[in-house]
């Protein structure tokens, strides 16, 4: 085991702690079981959560068992929004979602030796309990006064929106899993994002009053920010889901590999399994060579071959390499291609023009007589070959996986084009 309180802190990892100095012994102490809990509310999870995930198997790897809880109860209720209420999903979805996220989360944890990971799904505990019970023996625990000074509800409770008895309900479901995963499991920690502190606080609270002996902790991690001020996880395409089907294994490489100088130490240190040496040189490097992007290089690499395998990392930067004359396109698979297409301005035409035409059209230069500057200028590729000739024609062999054309302008101004009735 390693002093993980220390390595969770050098990482960043640690926004608040009911109290770090009993958790540092309970960890020296150890092991500790511990549970992170996961919504099925849309059925793939995001780099948010991935947080959380990594977070999980660090502490597993310092020699502690974790608890991987997919939320088929709490699903079907949804935690506070901070504006207004969840759209409520049904039980068949919510189901479906529940084993959509634990495909997700498994590769990521060790489910073998001493401290084997366990998913859980709090469905198995609440869906046979009335509403008497639930109430008696669960309600009766919480304060009123308390929950409503809880971050998320009181939020709500000031916002236009207000807040339902539903959804007010669910840090009572939240402390119960913490107190059913004690008794079931000896689990003594909950981790959680900074945002679900009153979530997470509530199970510690719930248990105090349960079993007065028990000793238990709450573990919150920081929100992350971006040094530009727009949102992590986002990108001008939407979020960064985990799932290959949302988020395209491509995109999810090129989000780290352009990711702000500003911000790439801090994501390295919350998401890289690399040495503290290690990551300290990649941060000199950029401090050095920016341009060389060597730490985005790095963390686009190792998170992708983490979240998606080796096949397709090798696959995308393959695909990000011949994109800009470093390798050969028509070695991209179709799958691939139209991924790292999809993330280039693009359009669709119904049979194929001049090439000063499509390079107008697509908007790699303002106008057709710009096109053929660029032309005579030598700065216009078509599928990485030089157009030589202003009334250069693409024949429909030149087409990609019969499909499509892959347009440059100079080294790094990339378009595309589908021919949809070739």
């Amino acid at each position: 085991m390693t002093d993980i309180v220390d390595e969770l802190k050098w990482r960043g990892l640690i926004a608040l702690s009911t109290d770090e100095d009993a958790l540092r012994k309970a960890f020296a102490d150890g092991p500790v079981t511990f549970y992170c809990g996961f919504d099925p509310t849309a059925p793939s999870l995001h780099l948010g959560n991935l947080v959380q995930i990594l977070t999980m198997r660090r502490i597993q790897r310092a020699g502690h068992r974790p608890l991987g809880l997919v939320g088929g109860a709490t699903g079907l209720i949804g935690d506070p929004k901070p504006n207004s209420e969840r759209t409520l999903n049904s039980p068949e979805v919510v189901a479906e979602w529940v084993e959509r996220l634990r495909a997700q989360i498994a590769p990521l944890l060790d489910f073998e030796g001493p401290n084997a990971a366990v998913m859980v799904n709090n469905l198995d505990w609440t869906q046979g309990m009335s509403a008497i019970e639930f109430l008696r023996d669960m309600g009766k625990h919480f304060r009123v006064n308390k929950m409503i000074a809880k971050e998320a509800v009181s939020r709500r409770l000031n916002s236009d929106a207000g807040i339902s008895y539903t959804e007010f309900s669910y840090q009572i479901l939240q402390g119960m899993d913490f107190l059913e995963l004690y008794r079931r499991f000896g689990c003594t920690l909950q981790t959680g994002g900074s945002d679900q502190w009153g979530n997470l606080t509530s199970g510690t609270d719930l248990i105090h009053r349960v079993e007065p002996e028990a000793v238990v902790h709450a573990l919150g991690t920081p929100l992350i920010t971006k040094a530009d001020g727009t949102k992590f996880g986002k990108t001008e395409s939407g979020t960064v889901w985990l799932d290959p089907e949302m988020t395209t294994p491509y995109a999810f490489y090129q989000f780290w590999l352009n990711a702000d100088d500003r911000d790439v130490s801090k994501f390295l240190r919350i998401f890289s399994f690399r040495s503290h040496e290690e990551i300290e040189d990649l941060e000199r490097q950029t401090e050095e060579r920016p341009q060389a992007r060597a730490a985005q290089r790095a963390l686009a690499e190792e998170l992708t071959t983490l979240v998606h395998g080796a096949g397709q990392t090798t696959a995308v930067i393959a695909a990000s390499r011949a994109l800009f004359g470093q390798g050969e396109l028509a070695d991209l698979d179709a799958k691939t291609l139209a991924a790292a297409l999809s993330e280039v301005p693009h359009i669709q035409v119904a049979e194929l023009g001049p090439a000063v035409d499509l390079f107008a059209e697509v908007g790699l230069v303002a106008s057709k007589s710009a096109a053929r500057r660029t032309v005579k200028e030598g700065g216009a590729y078509v599928n990485n070959t030089k157009v030589t000739a202003e009334d250069a024609v693409p024949a429909q062999e030149d087409l990609l996986h019969g499909r499509w054309l892959v347009l440059r302008r100079g080294k790094k101004n990339l378009a595309a084009v589908e021919v949809t009735g070739a």
